[in-house]
This record gives structure tokens, C-alpha cells and sequence, in this order.
């Protein structure tokens, strides 16, 4: 009796696990797939925030590299009325803050996207040089 007892117990139980897992395959392909759309609808978000961010960084710098120009043509025209001594050194620092102006546009102009990562290092780093190219400048103007 133990025996016919613990074989109905054992081929209900194998019974109930195969009922189970073919039900529970059906459901884990439709999670799985719900799983893949929302993960795809996720990165598609991701990226389409990216891109705002992006554009919205890119014309922010446009602007402040075009102000930077501006003040170094103004800069340039000051110099013209300085006496040759101390022209050639603010001609020399007036040049250098151009060229770094200039170093400034083309890494921008050349940023790769290379994730997120390191678009958020590149973002720092960049804002951060952009930030002292403006204080040289502005030191410059008012030293002059």
C-alpha cells in the first residue's frame, strides 16, 4: 500500500511538473518578447535622449565658440592701438587663445559617439576647457 501510495504520489507530481512547464514555456516566450520590446523601446528612448543632448550641447558650444571669436576680433583691435612692446606679447596671447578657440571647434566638430560613457567624460572634460578658455579671455580683456 506504501508503494502504490508514493507511485501516485511520484506520477501525480511528474504528472503536474510537465503540465506545468509546457505551460510555463508558452508564458516565458511571451515574456521574453515582452521583455525584448520593452528593452528595444528603451534604447530607442536612450538614444532619441542622446541625440537632444547632443544637439542641445553642440549649439550651446556653437554659441559660446562664436562669442570667443568675437571677442578675440575685438581683442585684436585693441591691440592696434598699444605701443609695440606690449602689442607683440597681447598679439602672442590673443593668437594662442585663438588657436585653442579653434582646437576647441574641431573636437567638437569631430566628436564620435562611443556611449554614454564616455560621451558624459568628453561632455566634462570639453565644458571644462571650454570654461578656462573663457576665463583666459575674459582675464585678457580686462587686463588689457
Amino acid at each position: 500500500m506504501k508503494k502504490s501510495i508514493f507511485t501516485i504520489a511520484v506520477t501525480a507530481f511528474a504528472s503536474v511538473s510537465v503540465i506545468t512547464s509546457c505551460d510555463s514555456s508558452a508564458k516565458k516566450v511571451e515574456t521574453a518578447k515582452a521583455n525584448v520590446q520593452e528593452a528595444s523601446q528603451n534604447l530607442n528612448q536612450a538614444q532619441q535622449d542622446y541625440t537632444k543632448e547632443y544637439n542641445k550641447f553642440k549649439l550651446e558650444t556653437d554659441e559660446k565658440l562664436a562669442a570667443n571669436e568675437k571677442g578675440i576680433a575685438e581683442l585684436k583691435e585693441n591691440a592696434k592701438n598699444m605701443k609695440k612692446e606690449m602689442r607683440t606679447k597681447y598679439e602672442k596671447a590673443v593668437t594662442e587663445l585663438e588657436d585653442k578657440n579653434s582646437i576647441m571647434k574641431d573636437k567638437m566638430k569631430n566628436y564620435k559617439e562611443e556611449g554614454s560613457e564616455k560621451w558624459a567624460t568628453f561632455k566634462t572634460e570639453f565644458s571644462k576647457e571650454m570654461d578656462d578658455l573663457g576665463k583666459s579671455l575674459k582675464d585678457l580683456t580686462t587686463k588689457k
